[in-house]
């Protein structure tokens, strides 16, 4: 089974359903191969724990800085993130030209306009177990990365605009590594906010409606964040 941290209300909250701060729920998208113990370099999880945002980098040619986040700063038409194994410089931002396989920040597209970057392997960096798991701008909603986790611009700039040291992000999973990597459905140890309710007991009906109402009506959906 994989441990699901807990989060406190002011940190930032993600699971594969979803992200929570300060009250305020949020869609996002996670990696390809799920949420998950990460194995290494390019298996696409999203790794679960509870981690610390390092540094915040932004275009400045496209958006105003976020304001709060540490170590902010612009994106230069150079800078590129490493993420060969061999290299010394793995998991860490160093400038073009580079010798061995690196990453460009400074993207055609949008999704590294505004970039948090995480400390998942970096103090100390593990050889080939996983680099560049960021906050950026999705590709579009729900599209999967390869690893980090994606929002919406709007919402990527609320959380960054309101970030504090004391705040962690804390990536949550539940069920067997394999069922979510995978795809498989498999039942959750828990659901990602909130208690489950007993095996064979109905939910209460909301105020004023009777629970035959309810049974006639049949379940009421869900909203989407």
């Amino acid at each position: 089974m994989i441990a699901s941290p807990r989060a406190r209300r002011w940190d930032l909250a993600v699971d594969r359903t979803g992200a929570r701060m300060d009250g305020r729920r949020m869609v996002c998208a996670v990696g390809r191969g799920g949420v998950g113990v990460k194995a290494g370099e390019g298996d696409g999880v999203t790794p679960v724990g509870v981690w610390r945002l390092e540094q915040v980098l932004f275009r400045a040619d496209r958006l105003a800085a976020p304001g709060r986040g540490p170590g902010t700063r612009p994106i230069g038409p150079r800078d590129v993130w490493c993420d060969d194994p061999q290299a010394a410089a793995y998991n860490a931002a160093v400038q073009a030209p580079f010798p061995g396989s690196a990453e460009r920040l400074r993207r055609p597209d949008p999704l590294y306009d505004l970039v948090g970057v995480l400390d998942f392997n970096r103090s100390p960096t593990v050889s080939g177990a996983g680099s560049a798991i960021f906050l950026h701008v999705w590709r579009a909603p729900r599209r999967a990365t390869e690893g980090c986790v994606a929002f919406a611009r709007r919402d990527l700039i609320w959380i960054l605009g309101r970030w504090q040291p004391w705040r962690r992000v804390v990536v949550r999973g539940w069920g067997e590594a394999g069922a979510i990597r995978q795809g498989r459905r498999s039942r959750p140890s828990a659901p990602p906010f909130g208690r489950p309710l007993p095996l064979g007991r109905a939910p209460r009906p909301p105020c004023g409606r009777s629970r035959r109402d309810a049974a006639l009506a049949g379940p009421e959906r869900a909203v989407q964040p």
